[in-house]
């Protein structure tokens, strides 16, 4: 069986190709809130030729949305190209995860496709750390509950931030620097990026670790997810794949309870 899935997310738009069991292929499209159908189809079309896979191979196709503007593009290119109504989580597909947010509703997909991947993946209680747009933290009981977690900007938005409104302060590339006593502008806004923002992170996760029962593992994914795992050693996993993952198993999941 072939199953393509979809995540939506605010900077891009990942597709995961599974062939039974195998995550047999990944490739990205830059987020555009106007992008239309056509795109979204060609771009895909493209990679499956590349691959030597027809488009009629896929048997089904999941999607996980944070982007709702873009949700009918791509749904719209599903059924062109591919010829199958997708499941969209949160409209056609339920995540049956235990949500215990105050308001359930306010919760994002992604989230909660995450919070239901890692914990059939490694098991509970769990803090998980998505670098994405925005960097989240959730946090999952022993049971597999969705508890809840924290939401402030990633890394890229506060880096751009700080060149548009600094005028002396040029754009850099988020890497590494190696040290903390940076020797240029651009070594130094590199320091104080990699280190700062992996120590609110190491005491966000302590925090919420602090206020779950039991011995929590920390699961790391999103685009930035190895940068900041080595920068911050707290995390027991690193997952690149774990949404893809999610969307795979909620898919397979679709008939059970909560």
């Amino acid at each position: 069986m072939m199953l393509l899935t979809i995540d939506i997310g605010n900077t891009n738009i990942e597709f995961g190709i599974f062939e039974g069991e195998t995550l047999a292929g990944v490739f990205r499209l830059g987020t555009k809130r106007d992008i239309t159908s056509d795109e979204v189809g060609l771009f895909t079309a493209q990679y499956f030729e590349i691959k030597g896979w027809a488009l009629s191979a896929v048997d089904d196709v999941v999607i996980g949305s944070v982007v709702p503007q873009v949700n009918y593009s791509v749904s719209s290119a599903v059924l062109k190209y591919f010829g199958r109504e997708p499941y969209i989580v949160g409209e056609n597909l339920f995540c049956p995860i235990k949500n215990l947010y105050e308001s359930p509703d306010e919760v994002g997909a992604d989230r909660l496709i995450d919070a239901y991947a890692a914990y059939h993946k490694y098991g509970g209680p769990l803090v998980i750390v998505d670098f994405g747009t925005a960097t989240t933290c959730e946090a999952v009981s022993a049971a597999g509950e969705y508890l809840g977690g924290t939401i402030f900007p990633g890394i890229k938005i506060s880096l751009e931030a700080l060149f548009e409104k600094a005028a002396k302060l040029p754009r850099i590339e988020l890497t590494d620097p190696g040290v903390a006593i940076g020797r240029s502008t651009v070594q130094s806004m590199q320091a104080g990026a990699v280190l700062g923002y992996a120590g609110a992170i190491e005491n966000t996760v302590n925090h919420i670790k602090a206020e779950l029962p039991g011995s929590a593992k920390t699961v790391a994914t999103g685009g930035l997810s190895r940068l900041f795992a080595k920068a911050a050693p707290i995390f027991d996993v690193v997952d690149t794949r774990l949404t893809l993952d999610g969307l795979k198993l909620i898919y397979e999941h679709r008939d059970i309870p909560v």
